[in-house]
């Protein structure tokens, strides 16, 4: 009988050693990765042209992100992913944002090329 309690004990020892473990290391790892994944998401908006095209969603990114970074040397991971998700979150607005104008001036481009090539039509038909 002692055997059995004293094996059920290193089993619940050894179960609570591994959760406690687990749990330590998925609290650093994912905020590590968020605030990764978060950095490069501000860079991939400032490389898009949300400086030019949403640049207070941009610049609220890049806040967050130094407020993440904050948060990771203090070794506040729930805050760092936090932090980091809500950056990812304006740095993709910024990001879409940007890409939406880009695209909305490439058709306000195309639109004057037709009129100009619609005013030629007309001016060589008319001769």
């Amino acid at each position: 009988m002692k055997l059995d309690t004293r094996r059920l004990a290193l089993s619940a020892f050894c179960c609570i050693g591994f959760a406690l473990t687990t749990g330590c290391t998925s609290m650093k790892t994912p905020a590590t990765a968020d605030v990764a994944v978060s950095k490069e998401a501000v860079a991939n908006a400032a490389d898009a042209g949300a400086a030019q095209y949403a640049p207070v969603e941009l610049k609220s990114a890049q806040d967050k992100m130094a407020a993440a970074n904050k948060a990771m040397l203090a070794k506040n991971y729930p805050l760092a992913r936090d932090l980091a998700t809500q950056a990812q979150a304006d740095a993709k607005l910024a990001q879409s944002k940007a890409s939406s104008a880009k695209a909305t001036a490439a058709a306000d481009a195309v639109q004057d090329d037709i009129r100009v090539l619609r005013d030629e039509l007309d001016r060589a038909a008319k001769q």
